[in-house]
């Protein structure tokens, strides 16, 4: 384990400075007494922090920070996680034989009906989808038009328009669908479509259509259609200024509250520092690659910070967190949430830095297509190696998932020499998108007068360095991407964009003509 800030904080009793050692000879170190207190000895820094949980068996486990016996585990309690999104779904065919007209009597419709039928309840299920389900398929355009009549009136979030046939009132029903104004998934198989039949709706608005071999972009379409339902019902908690009041986010519908920042400072100088405080900060201590400049005091108000920030969305029932931190907690001696919202974007829940509602947005929008969070940054140009660097000082570890296994990760100082920061390593060579929502005055060549059409900043790359801060100044996670395009990066269009793990351009751009937003790729 090192400590790399030009002298040992924690080295072996017989080692000079700077020594190294692996994690698993911790019990066989001294900490220096600058990471303690001038009055704290190792043994009460151990009790502090948990000594049970710096024990040789777990350390050598890297176990996650996310994970400890003690914590209560975030429970989201918005409006968003209490709705189940609405979605009407219908086969069409005509009744009878296929016969010589494609499909062809080579197809078994029903066969074909049976397992997309059990395709789409496994979607329901694992998505957490209602889907309503025509019972029989839609045989005439006079069913097509009954059938969209009910779906408006129940207000769906969504259809999804299954072809088993191509003659007919196959294409029109999909027309019509289309032109129903609800959001539209239609999934047409091999033998349901030629290119006549897909051109007139591929690029309208309003409208994914999938014609594919199996079910997989459908299953994606399904996906788009419960994130928008989702962003829509979801309220975002803003901790920012002197008011508490309620807005809403135009085009997504996302709800805001408004709360003071003195709330934030209020609530934790009336938290306690408690047990579960110092078992996560231990999980920290004992998975963490290494120490620089940070201290015990650092790392217990950090989580402290997090403590806070959950009791506030609990009790706010709020699905998203944000804060204008510098300006709430800056002139503080109270920790910036760097390490709570890496924790909470670690567990799911969106937390955006700065009070920046279109980096909370992109942070709900990502969470919701992919299953894991995204690094929230400031973009830096690197001229010489063209290369897009993005930097920030909160940035979460379950880089690759939710349900994955966390990167590797130092704790370090914040770029202002203070707070404890996990410094995520992201994987060199890994494929990484970049994502923006652009909202308000950000949009550029709006109409005057009139709200302009949200944007989305999308970008495509590979990570090649992390870089290290210090030598080099400003934020401490600091990751350098070599973009796909050669775009100018002197004037990368957006700020605060998304940095994550996957290749998903395809599939923002899929959003972005469901939904109505202008993609800006870059």
């Amino acid at each position: 384990m090192k400590w790399i800030d030009g002298r040992s904080r924690l080295a072996p009793l017989s080692a000079p400075n700077n020594a190294t050692c692996d994690i698993s000879d911790i019990m066989n170190l001294t900490l220096h007494p600058d990471f303690l207190d001038h009055s704290t000895s190792r043994r009460h820094f151990l009790a502090a922090v948990g000594a049970a949980a710096l024990a040789p068996s777990v350390l050598t486990a890297a176990v996650s920070p996310a994970t400890s016996e003690k914590e209560r585990k975030i429970v989201p309690t918005g409006p968003a996680s209490k709705y189940t999104p609405k979605i009407w779904a219908a086969f069409v065919r005509r009744k009878g034989d296929y016969g010589i007209r494609w499909p062809g009597a080579v197809y078994d419709g029903e066969a074909a009906r049976r397992d997309y039928t059990q395709q789409i309840a496994a979607a329901e299920k694992e998505l957490g989808l209602k889907i309503t389900l025509r019972p029989e398929p839609i045989f005439s355009a006079a069913e097509a038009e009954a059938w969209l009549a009910e779906a408006k009136a129940t207000q769906a979030d969504g259809l999804l328009v299954v072809l088993l046939d191509r003659q007919e009132h196959a294409w029109p029903t999909a027309t019509k669908a289309a032109d129903s104004k609800i959001p539209t998934v239609i999934f047409a198989p091999l033998g349901a479509a030629f290119t006549t039949n897909t051109a007139p709706l591929a690029q309208r608005e309003g409208v994914f259509l999938s014609s594919a071999l199996d079910f997989t972009e459908a299953r994606y379409g399904l996906k788009m259609l419960r994130a928008a339902a989702k962003l829509r019902e979801m309220r975002y908690l803003v901790i920012q200024g002197a008011q508490r009041r309620d807005s809403q986010v135009a085009h997504f519908g996302t709800r805001l509250r408004h709360l003071p920042a003195s709330s934030f400072l209020d609530e934790y100088n009336r938290t306690p520092l408690t047990d579960e405080i110092k078992s996560m900060a231990s999980g920290y201590l004992r998975s963490a690659r290494s120490i620089k400049g940070a201290t015990k005091d650092d790392l217990l108000n950090g989580i402290k910070s997090y403590v806070v920030a959950r009791n506030i969305l609990e009790r706010e029932e709020g699905d998203g967190i944000t804060m204008d931190c510098l300006g709430a907690l800056g002139k503080t001696k109270v920790s910036l949430p760097c390490i709570a919202w890496s924790k909470m974007l670690d567990h799911g829940i969106p937390a955006a830095c700065e009070a920046d509602i279109g980096a909370a947005l992109t942070h709900a929008l990502v969470q919701l297509l992919f299953d894991r969070p995204g690094f929230q940054q400031d973009p830096v140009a690197e001229t010489a190696r063209q290369c897009l660097i993005g930097a920030h000082c909160s940035c979460p570890t379950r880089l690759a998932g939710f349900d994955q296994k966390p990167e590797r990760y130092e704790i370090i100082h914040h770029h202002g020499n203070r707070d404890a920061v996990p410094r995520a390593l992201w994987r060199v060579g890994q494929r990484v998108t970049i994502a923006d929502v652009m909202i308000g005055k950000e949009v550029k060549g709006g109409a005057p007068n009139a709200e302009p059409k949200p944007q989305l900043v999308i970008g495509t790359g590979a990570v090649v360095d992390n870089l290290s801060v210090p030598p080099h100044g400003g934020c401490v996670v600091s990751v350098m991407v070599k973009l796909d395009t050669q775009p100018d990066l002197l004037s990368y269009p957006g700020f605060h964009q998304l940095f994550f793990y996957g290749d998903f351009k395809k599939e923002l751009l899929a959003y972005c003509r469901l939904f109505g937003v202008e993609p800006v790729v870059a």
